[in-house]
């Protein structure tokens, strides 16, 4: 993603009010509490993350969104891993920073997840194809030759009491919409569908229990749409969220995913997801009576991100 121009205007807010009114729509989203018997796993596109100038207050509301949860994957964190690292400090001490090395666009995927609720387990890594393997990354209609991804996706497996799981961070190639790149994301989706469809199938699986989430730059969860078509070819889910909001502050896409493999993880799934509109609700004075509508995007874009978060529900067993 290129880096959103810097606002040219003037506009401060006080950290406390916003918080009331995150706050406030969280209940009405229906984001429920943490608790012992159950797990709030999230994934938030933060756009640009240490490139664009964040100050202390949008860090902030960051963490503040961050909290909620247990753990979150993030994409978009730059090789300037400063502003991750601001927002992880402002959360509770018992969370913990994970990240990958940078690689397309010179972004890193990350996760902050909350240690009480959560061990690391001993397989840390990326989804990476060898060259050999490249010829079987193929789908239907497609002549462009797969050659790895633009950004590996980022494994990490955790265990949160009896249950151990693999949580794969992605943040897949966009390009343009042109036919050529859309036909590299639908490769690149693929691939991701098809590791999992081989972890499943394998007596050596690290864990049992899989997700794949964040940013697969899908215009629309829908059948007929390329992207998600390749996703859920072999059997990858997207169960339906409460809110139907797309994740895009901008459009109605659902860019950003949370994908379960209906034999494994789906069983823990409680039925509760959805995506957290927060513009909907914050700083209010800058929106006004909607006249400023493109101040209002221009800033949240720049300061606070153009994607909304996901949010999924899993039980504990």
């Amino acid at each position: 993603m290129p880096i959103f121009p810097k606002p040219n205007f003037p506009f401060d807010y006080d950290v406390p009010t916003e918080v009331a009114h995150l706050r406030a729509h969280k209940t009405k989203r229906g984001i429920p509490e943490r608790d012992a018997g159950h797990l709030l796993v999230a994934t938030w596109n933060i756009a640009n993350f240490g490139a664009q100038k964040r100050r202390d207050q949008d860090h902030s509301l960051l963490a503040e969104i961050i909290s909620w949860f247990d753990i979150v994957a993030i994409q978009e964190t730059r090789e300037n891993f400063s502003g991750l690292e601001d927002v992880w400090r402002k959360l509770p001490g018992s969370y913990r920073m994970l990240m990958s090395d940078v690689a397309g666009n010179n972004e890193r995927m990350a996760f902050l997840y909350d240690t009480q609720k959560l061990g690391l387990l001993e397989e840390v890594g990326e989804i990476a194809y060898p060259p050999s393997q490249y010829k079987n990354v193929k789908l239907p209609g497609i002549d462009l030759a797969f050659d790895g991804f633009d950004r590996s996706p980022y494994l990490a497996a955790f265990e949160s009491g009896t249950t151990s799981f693999t949580l794969v961070n992605v943040h897949l190639f966009f390009g343009d919409e042109k036919t050529a790149s859309i036909e590299r994301r639908a490769l690149e989706t693929f691939a991701v569908a098809k590791w999992c469809d081989l972890r499943k199938n394998s007596k050596f699986s690290f864990t049992r229990e899989l997700m794949a989430l964040g940013d697969f730059n899908m215009p629309k969860a829908e059948p007929g749409d390329p992207i998600y078509k390749a996703l859920t070819s072999l059997g990858l889910e997207l169960p339906d969220h409460s809110t139907q909001i797309s994740s895009s502050i901008s459009s109605d896409a659902n860019y950003d995913q949370i994908a379960f493999l209906p034999q494994t993880t789906k069983d823990l799934f409680t039925g509760l997801k959805g995506v957290f509109d927060y513009d909907a609700v914050i700083f209010p004075a800058l929106w006004g009576d909607g006249h400023n509508k493109g101040n209002f995007k221009a800033y949240l874009r720049y300061y606070i991100s153009d994607h909304r978060p996901m949010w999924v529900q899993l039980k504990l067993l």
